[in-house]
């Protein structure tokens, strides 16, 4: 797994797999969020998949799909609400990372200077600059 912390609360990774549950827990997240759509991945990388694991160790499982229609304003105002209300730190993963780290930029206009979202994300390795435009 390549797990990138963008805030104590928030993190981000590429596909992850059902085999990947135990460690998520004991990595510390309370919460899973997938931002994959399941008509990307095999049948055992499908949000079914992923979530009977990830419940299964424990933790909170959310579908989010960002997929061809992009991100809507209920799809960021809802991701965010789901990391504000976790009991805990929140793993959210798509294919590589990118999408969910676009969520969590999107969902911080407004609360975060647009400068510090865009080197928090570059910290971890995303440059989210296309959405300076959005975030201030």
């Amino acid at each position: 797994m390549d797990i990138r912390t963008l805030t104590p609360r928030y993190s981000v990774s590429p596909q992850i797999s059902a085999s990947d549950a135990a460690a998520i827990a004991a990595a510390g997240f309370t919460t899973v969020i997938c931002n994959r759509p399941d008509e990307e991945v095999p049948k055992d990388q499908q949000a079914e998949a992923i979530g009977a694991a990830i419940r299964a160790a424990g933790l909170e499982f959310h579908v989010l799909p960002v997929g061809h229609q992009g991100m809507t304003g209920e799809l960021v105002t809802t991701q965010r609400d789901l990391v504000e209300s976790s009991a805990g730190p929140v793993l959210a993963y798509c294919n590589s990372g990118t999408r969910s780290t676009f969520v969590w930029a999107l969902g911080q206009a407004g609360n975060m200077p647009a400068d510090e979202i865009m080197k928090t994300a570059a910290n971890a390795g995303y440059n989210v600059n296309q959405l300076a435009p959005y975030l201030g």
